[in-house]
Parts: structure tokens; sequence; C-alpha cells
């Protein structure tokens, strides 16, 4: 038994050290892991970052160029808009994690179940993912925003519910492909319960998969933030999103084009980061590139 242990730890040991080589070797996950850390840096730390208050307001600095007091400028009511952005950074984390954790806690439990049971069960939880997905993701989100009124934390439940069947379809496709393996079949001869083999013997398996698929979705889900508030359905004024930003500063683009450029910036940059580590997860943890090393 201890032997037993022993050869367990040692193989997940070995794992994680190919798992942190291959990584490092990786120029677009680490490029992409930079850009997040320095996003999550700056989100933590934006009180102490930003040099002005986000609310505070003055008639003669309105419509400021970027100078050295204001590095990007200030905006129609004189407020800094570099303050707007670092403090932005805070509600597209929150939006973008929020929801993508609510919908990776609710989609892997669906796609788990439907793909280990299958049958009925199967097919009903996918007829009901399948329905969702036949809705373009913007315009399911902009209904459900209308019904539910503009918040962020109405944001969160309906990009929540927009990225749950995606998802899901991940996870019963992961739990397809582990149902068939030697150790499931092993655990059922053992007279395991369906619980405990799932959750102790597929899930643990299925996470590269579903990692992959909730770093890209949260790029996704910051981006559908930013739209929504830009549309005026998400975060209201004078919250600093950067899709309200954007709103804001799109009657200004001929005499104060920085308005619009920098928060603009703010999101390609954090879209591009998270866009970066996903497809570098997906390289490095390809079942078909372990194969061939």
């Amino acid at each position: 038994m201890a032997t037993s242990t022993l050869s367990i730890t040692s193989a997940r040991k070995e794992r994680m050290e190919r798992f942190v080589r291959k990584f490092r070797n990786n120029t677009k996950a680490m490029i992409g892991l930079t850009i997040v850390v320095l996003l999550v840096l700056v989100a933590i730390f934006a009180p102490v970052i930003a040099p002005y208050e986000i609310d505070t307001t003055s008639v003669e600095d309105r419509s400021e160029a970027p100078s050295v007091a204001h590095p990007f400028g200030t905006d129609d009511l004189g407020r800094d808009i570099f303050s707007r952005v670092v403090m932005g950074s805070r509600i597209s984390l929150y939006v973008g994690f929020g929801a993508i954790s609510a919908a990776l806690l609710v989609g892997t439990v669906i796609g788990v179940v439907s793909g280990y049971y299958g049958g009925m069960v199967d097919e009903l939880l996918m007829r009901l993912m399948d329905a969702a997905m036949s809705f373009p993701p913007i315009l399911l989100a902009l209904t459900l925003m209308v019904v539910l009124g503009p918040d962020l934390n109405n944001v969160i439940l309906a990009l929540a519910f927009v990225y749950t069947p995606y998802i899901a379809r991940v996870g019963r496709s992961a739990t397809l492909s582990e149902t068939n393996e030697a150790y499931v079949e092993s655990a059922i001869a053992r007279g395991e319960s369906s619980g405990r083999i799932i959750f102790s013997e597929v899930l643990p398996n299925t996470t590269a998969p579903l990692l992959v698929q909730g770093s890209l979705n949260i790029a996704f889900a910051m981006l559908a933030e930013a739209s929504l508030s830009f549309l005026g359905l998400g975060a209201q004024p004078p919250t600093p999103s950067w899709g309200l930003m954007i709103d804001t500063g799109r009657g200004f683009m001929q005499s104060a084009p920085w308005m619009i450029i920098f928060p603009g910036l703010a999101i390609a940059i954090t879209v591009i980061g998270f866009n970066m580590l996903g497809d570098g997860l997906r390289d490095i943890l390809d079942p078909k590139v372990d194969a061939i090393e």
C-alpha cells in the first residue's frame, strides 16, 4: 500500500514537472500569463496606482490631452482617464472570473453527469444545452439583461448562463473518453458508487480541457461585459467600466480620441492575454503532443 502511494505521488510530481517545463517553453503561454498576472496586480493595487479619485471632476481640465499630469488625458467631465482605466480592471476581472467560475461549476456538473450516464439523461441535458447554444452569445446575453435589468451582478448571471453550455459540451466530451478507460472499468468492478467514480475518478481527469475552455471564455466574458456596458445594459455611470468609458467617449472621437483609445487598448490587451494563455494551455495539455513526446 505504501509502495503504491509513493508510486502515485512520484507520478504526479513527474507530471507537474513536465507541465512546468512545457509551460516555460511555450511562448504564447508565458506571454499570456505575464499579461494576466500584470492585470491582476493592477486590479489588486488599483487604489495605490491610480493618482486621482475616479469621480473627481474638474471644469478647467475637461477633455485635456495626455500629459505628465494626466498620462491618458481627461474625459468630458475632467476626470482622469488613467485612474478610471486602472480601476476599470477590477470591473472586468470581477465579471470575467465571476461569470466563468459559475459557468464552470454548473457546466462541469452537467457535462460530466451527461457523459457518464448517457441514455435519456444525456439526451435531455444536451438538447437543453443545444437550445441555449442556438442563440448567438451576445444576443442571448442582451435578452437576459433586458429581463434582469442593468447591473453588474446580473451581467455575471447572464454571462454564466451563456457560457455554461459550451463548458458542458467540453465536459461531456472529456467524460465520454474517460469512461472507456481501464481505471473506470476497474472502479465499476470494485462496486464503487457512481457518485464516487464521477468525482474521484472521472472529474480529476477532465480538468485539462475544462481549464483551457475556461481561460478562453474569461476573455470573451470580459469582452461581452464591455459590449453590454457600451450598450447601457451593464455597468452604470459613474462606474469606471471600460465599455461604458468607450460609450461615453464615442461622442468626442474627433475632439478627444484618447477617451476611447485607452479603454479600447485595455480591452484589447486583456483579451489577447487570456486568449494567448488559453491557446498555450491547449498546446501544452494536448494529449497528442504528449504522445509524440
